[in-house]
């Protein structure tokens, strides 16, 4: 964001986040600040601390060219600024050792026994939450980039299979969503919501 601009509230960054599908083509996010909304995506909460999600950023004009077909032909796949593909870790338990390295030992004892415990024959489980807390930092991405000044997309619309070949990504990660970042060419369209009496219950069905 250029250091002039007012600072948006939270509540500014959520509603003002739309998703967009018109990018200005040729504009490139400083590296420096690139950096600072993946940080700020890599701050969302993750079950046991594990920060399943992997981001991988697609920047070159050419390989943003080859993801082209597979997102079905999507333009903002070309033209925004870059392409995020958010992915989950499904052995985000082999990290476990690391994140509680500094821990006293008996506290890193029991929650590596938690964590494989938990892990250890379990394919649903660890599916489970490398989407679930995956897609919470792709949502905290796209939240940091809107804070930032930039525009998002959330896609679903690709070619799974296709994806995991042209990227190389391995069988440890599954990937939960593309988002390509960029300055709008034209405003995402603002949607309806269902009234919150639809959406919220109380206490109990």
């Amino acid at each position: 964001m250029n250091h002039t601009e007012q600072k948006q509230t939270a509540e500014e960054t959520m509603l003002g986040r739309h998703s967009v599908r018109q990018f200005q083509p040729g504009v490139q996010i400083p590296e420096a600040e690139l950096n600072e909304i993946l940080s700020l995506a890599a701050s969302a909460p993750s079950s046991w601390n594990l920060q399943h999600w992997r981001f991988l950023v697609v920047s070159e004009q050419a390989n943003k060219e080859k993801l082209l077909p597979v997102t079905y032909n999507q333009k903002q796949t070309v033209d925004a600024s870059v392409v995020v593909v958010v992915l989950g870790d499904l052995q985000a338990n082999l990290v476990a050792p690391a994140v509680y390295e500094q821990a006293s030992s008996q506290i890193r004892d029991m929650m590596l026994e938690q964590i494989n415990g938990a892990y250890n024959n379990n394919p649903v489980l660890a599916r489970d939450e490398a989407i679930r807390n995956g897609s919470l930092a792709a949502m905290q991405l796209m939240l940091a980039a809107r804070a930032k000044g930039y525009d998002s997309v959330p896609m679903g619309g690709y070619d799974r299979d296709a994806l995991i070949k042209e990227l190389n990504i391995p069988d440890r990660y599954v990937p939960i969503m593309i988002v390509p970042i960029g300055k709008a060419a034209a405003p995402g369209r603002a949607t309806d919501r269902l009234p919150l009496e639809q959406q919220v219950i109380r206490e109990s069905f």
